[in-house]
């Protein structure tokens, strides 16, 4: 029993004299992660301003459409774009193909490299590709439009039961 006690005491000392031998460190170590925690606490909080600042302008966007100002509406969703958000991004770019407010092939084209950089995972890349695809072929580019559904019917794609079916057609 009185071992034991003797035991806690050397222990109890021992965790003090490291304490005061290494005050410093442990004090630099604390705000350190402190400092860590808040500045991913901070970074949450801009990113999801962010995204809802976004998320407003693709509202807006929506809005001007239905109000018949299409440049405006246009402008937006390029911006929304440019602004590099995965999801927003995509949904601009659907958007500006289905209301047909870009007029030039070749810049509907770069929007689609540029959200194609910005997705990560390899089913949203093959879907895409997929759309790039069939608006080719909507814009009569037939033979750049087989490239690309080819690739994806290679890669083995989960889209590429689609893929071979409109390269049979």
């Amino acid at each position: 029993m009185e071992q034991n006690l003797d035991n806690k005491i050397k222990l109890k000392s021992r965790i003090i004299n490291f304490y005061r031998e290494n005050k410093i460190k442990i004090l630099i170590l604390v705000i350190g992660i402190l400092l860590s925690l808040i500045s991913i606490v901070f970074f949450q909080i801009y990113k999801d301003k962010k995204n809802n600042q976004i998320s407003e302008q693709f509202i807006k966007a929506g809005i001007f459409y239905n109000e018949n100002n299409k440049e405006r509406s246009k402008k937006i969703y390029e911006n929304i774009l440019k602004s590099n958000n995965r999801f927003y991004s995509t949904l601009a770019l659907n958007k500006i193909i289905e209301k047909d407010l870009e007029k030039n092939d070749a810049k509907i084209l770069q929007y689609f490299d540029v959200v194609e950089n910005l997705q990560k995972n390899k089913e949203q890349k093959d879907i895409l590709k997929f759309k790039k695809a069939l608006f080719l072929l909507k814009k009569f580019k037939n033979q750049e439009a087989k490239i690309i559904l080819n690739e994806l019917v290679k890669s083995d794609s989960k889209i590429k039961s689609l893929a071979e079916d409109i390269l049979v057609d």
